[in-house]
């Protein structure tokens, strides 16, 4: 028995379709049948493009990023002050090794 393989679509590719549902001038039932894709799949990446959009203009996803960067920091900052705690705490039991 052959197990059939999910059909992987890129980023650029599902952003056609959905513009391409959105502008209305074909069914969603024909370009299911171009693209070979789910009705349901397109329909529901036009909703997440429709939702997202606001997004792409918003100055809220450069703050997003900033605070991304600075918990990025943040984390390797603990990480680096864990490495050198447990560089402590093995010299340390090295003393009672002998």
């Amino acid at each position: 028995m052959q197990k059939s393989m999910r059909k992987v679509f890129t980023p650029k590719l599902k952003v056609k379709i959905a513009l391409e549902a959105l502008k209305g001038q074909r069914t969603i039932a024909e370009i299911s049948s171009i693209y070979q894709v789910h009705p349901t799949q397109i329909a529901a990446w036009r909703r997440r493009l429709v939702a997202d959009a606001e997004g792409i203009f918003s100055s809220k996803r450069k703050v997003k990023q900033k605070n991304n960067e600075e918990f990025v920091s943040t984390l390797y900052e603990q990480i680096g002050k864990k490495d050198v705690e447990i560089a402590w705490l093995k010299k340390k039991i090295g003393l009672f090794d002998d």
